[in-house]
């Protein structure tokens, strides 16, 4: 079997690729670093098992801020619940079903929460 060689058709395929040679241009998602205050932020706390062996874990997703704050606030979600769990793709994953836990620490944060599901 002979392999094909894949060719670019448009610009798009690209990605989020940007080059400039202003030295002080700064992408967006420099300019993005800043983290809203938690009462202006909305949370959602969703229930998972999908792609985990069956079992639970909550979710949370809608944080609007640096890697480093979301990193903060799941390292300080998993300290107060004694659990484990990991920061990916702009959300948190906490194991187990601590739903209503995480939305009563992260209210009185000051975030607004949202139950989504189950």
């Amino acid at each position: 079997m002979s392999k094909k060689k894949k060719t670019l058709n448009d610009l798009s395929q690209l990605g989020s690729f940007v080059y400039s040679t202003d030295p002080e241009y700064q992408s967006e998602e420099k300019q993005a670093d800043e983290s809203l205050p938690p009462g202006e932020q909305l949370l959602e706390a969703h229930f998972s098992k999908k792609g985990r062996a069956g079992k639970i874990v909550t979710v949370i997703k809608g944080f609007e801020g640096s890697q480093d704050a979301l990193k903060q606030l799941g390292k300080e979600l998993k300290n107060k619940l004694g659990v484990g769990g990991s920061v990916k793709d702009g959300e948190i994953i906490i194991q187990g079903n601590n739903r209503d836990k995480i939305v009563q620490i992260l209210k009185d944060k000051g975030y607004k929460v949202k139950k989504i599901g189950g």
